[in-house]
């Protein structure tokens, strides 16, 4: 019989299906939406994605996701662009409050806003005031480099 050289309608409707409604759809779901009977959907979604069984479709299913993947692909340099584009829009519109948070967001995302705080818990109210010196001298030594702008790493040693 030998494996088929082309994609029919309906796997290429089901590969589609499939690849558009990741995380909101079965690949069952797609494949009764595609046109495969509903009491064996299952077992048809199944073998579609099934490399060995159907190449051509799993191919065309890695293909689809693939363009879907650089389409919305990443970067710093887009990513900062496309908020800079939001604040400019928002801004145009008068949406105040919208340009703000484009701008911290993209301010964020450029490294110029650092949000993070530092918490070290630990239940502290019994314990003896020379233990908790010795904390607070361990924290300070730890963290000296982070407390003086120093981009060096500490390692905390083990005692």
């Amino acid at each position: 019989m030998g494996l088929p050289k082309r994609l029919t309608e309906k796997q290429i409707k089901f590969a589609n299906l499939v690849v558009a409604n990741e995380g909101r759809k079965t690949a069952t779901d797609c494949a009764i939406e595609a046109g495969y009977d509903p009491n064996s959907a299952y077992v048809s979604a199944s073998k579609l994605q099934n490399p060995s069984m159907y190449p051509l479709v799993s191919q065309y299913i890695g293909r689809l996701r693939s363009e879907k993947l650089k389409k919305y692909d990443i970067s710093m340099e887009s990513h900062l662009g496309e908020l800079g584009q939001l604040r400019d829009e928002a801004r145009e519109s008068k949406a105040w409050s919208a340009a703000i948070n484009a701008e911290v967001a993209r301010g964020k995302a450029g490294g110029y806003q650092n949000n993070t705080n530092l918490h070290l818990h630990k239940d502290l109210d019994n314990l003896e005031e020379s233990e908790l010196d010795k904390m607070l001298e361990k924290a300070l030594k730890n963290f000296k480099p982070i407390i003086d702008g120093n981009a060096e790493v500490v390692e905390e040693s083990t005692e």
